[in-house]
């Protein structure tokens, strides 16, 4: 196969930045993976809450493709979770960048597949944002070429251009949603009312409300201004890149957003120009004719969410096809201005003793972790469940299985009071929390206060009630 220099459509300097997106995003694929071999049997597998086969033979197709769809067992779902594990690991070794082209292309656009049909069968525990952000990133990736090929410029553009729907997509997202962002106090509650704080997060609360406003100033200067500044020359579009990166670790030390803020990170590299080889080794005639289809197709499919972004009713995170390109993005359109937080209790024959979730607020002296970039999803959606969102349809069947004393269940949390045994009865009761002031911490060490707002489940015994259809 003949090769070519092809400097109108390599760029060297662009080298670091390949090296930086082909292992960032296929160990983003690793942590997805695991977090899917780990969480997904209890939660959606074949005695799941919402079981797999049951979504399929009541679906009358699956939103996307899925290999799913003529089979599901637990056994299968490891075997493609695992299998998609490994092939990102290799590429973070950097193993599959030393061949030729075809091989990182492979390896990418199999674990877009592999994930993509976990995704497809996932339902509401999937239904994040950073989802089909990680297929579409993983997709781009497969047409960077390998250590034998120049990095491709349209790859690299087309990788600005997600990074610009990601950033553009959550800052008019706000503007067009809540007064907070607007009128700047929307970090007097943020902190506080996230879905999953962290370890600092009670600091960052606790910081003078001016600076607050400071902060909400850089986000939308970040997320509204610069994302343009990404297609400038060099190297002001580094520099654009780098603001962005700055942004998106201060967002990683202020809570926990699974891969978002992490995978954003390695995408804006996308943007970072550094000085490269002078032996530019080429491409051969076919990769460059394979990334200018790829290219075409994401233009035409570039349409409708560039369409969305400048509409009155703009998507958040959402997909204009089945196979999750050229999505919608965005982030926190509204914020929660007071914290609720459900609270599942079992009773032993004497009192009511609370079960331990790993990353949701429980016991009010208890520090959040850092679990970010690894996904809670029972979490998350504990979170949504409090908002008041509907989530009868799996929260009944999760007290049933504790219940049951369900053992795969019961390794989704971080303490089960009862060792392992069923309770006699379960209920779930809403708790308004608050971060504790800087008296309150110091007087009790508790970094809450939480106060009884009432039953959202009143008790049940053995055989819970039967789920309503959401």
């Amino acid at each position: 196969m003949e090769w070519f220099g092809s400097a109108w459509f390599g760029d060297a300097g662009y080298d670091v930045a390949r090296f930086v997106l082909q292992r960032g995003i296929a160990a983003v694929f690793v942590i997805a993976f695991i977090s899917s071999a780990r969480q997904f049997p209890a939660l959606l597998g074949e005695r799941g809450l919402l079981p797999v086969p049951r979504y399929l033979a009541r679906a009358r197709r699956p939103p996307g493709p899925t290999l799913f769809k003529w089979r599901y067992s637990d056994a299968l779902l490891r075997t493609v979770a695992w299998t998609g594990a490994v092939l990102g690991m290799s590429v973070v070794l950097g193993l599959p960048q030393q061949g030729p082209p075809w091989l990182p292309m492979v390896v990418f656009l199999s674990l877009w597949l592999l994930y993509m049909s976990i995704v497809n069968v996932g339902q509401v525990f999937y239904g994040f944002g950073w989802e089909i952000l990680l297929l579409e990133a993983g997709f781009l990736a497969a047409f960077l070429g390998s250590n034998q090929t120049t990095t491709p410029v349209i790859t690299i553009w087309l990788l600005r251009w997600l990074v610009f729907r990601l950033e553009f997509g959550a800052g008019m997202i706000k503007l067009r949603g809540d007064r907070a962002w607007r009128d700047l106090t929307a970090l007097y509650f943020h902190h506080e009312t996230q879905p999953m704080p962290n370890p600092l997060s009670w600091w960052f609360h606790h910081l003078a409300k001016q600076l607050h406003k400071v902060e909400v100033l850089g986000n939308h200067f970040a997320q509204l201004v610069v994302p343009f500044l990404l297609f400038a020359p060099q190297p002001i579009a580094t520099w654009a890149a780098a603001v962005v990166i700055v942004t998106q670790c201060w967002l990683l030390l202020s809570g926990n957003f699974a891969w978002l803020n992490a995978l954003t990170v390695v995408l804006a590299f996308s943007a970072v120009s550094l000085p490269g080889s002078t032996e530019v080794p080429g491409m051969p005639v076919w990769f460059i004719g394979v990334v200018l289809a790829m290219g075409a197709l994401m233009l035409v499919l570039s349409w409708w969410p560039l369409k969305n972004l400048f509409s009155r009713n703009q998507v958040m995170n959402g997909s204009f096809n089945r196979w999750a390109l050229g999505n919608a993005y965005g982030a926190f359109g509204s914020i929660t201005r007071d914290r609720h937080e459900v609270v599942v209790e079992g009773w032993d024959g004497r009192t009511w003793l609370e079960y331990g979730f790993h990353g949701k607020p429980g016991d009010p002296a208890r520090l959040p972790r850092q679990f970010a970039p690894y996904h809670l999803r029972l979490d998350w959606m504990m979170w949504f469940l409090a908002l008041g969102q509907p989530g009868m349809a799996w929260f009944l069947p999760f007290l049933g299985k504790l219940l049951a004393a369900d053992p795969a269940t019961l390794k989704l949390l971080r303490h089960d009071p009862f060792g392992g045994r069923p309770p006699l009865q379960l209920r779930a009761r809403v708790f308004a929390y608050r971060y504790t002031t800087w008296r309150e911490w110091r007087a009790t060490g508790d970094w809450w206060v939480r106060e009884p707002l009432g039953l959202l489940v009143p008790p049940i015994g053995p055989e819970p009630p039967e789920p309503q259809e959401s």
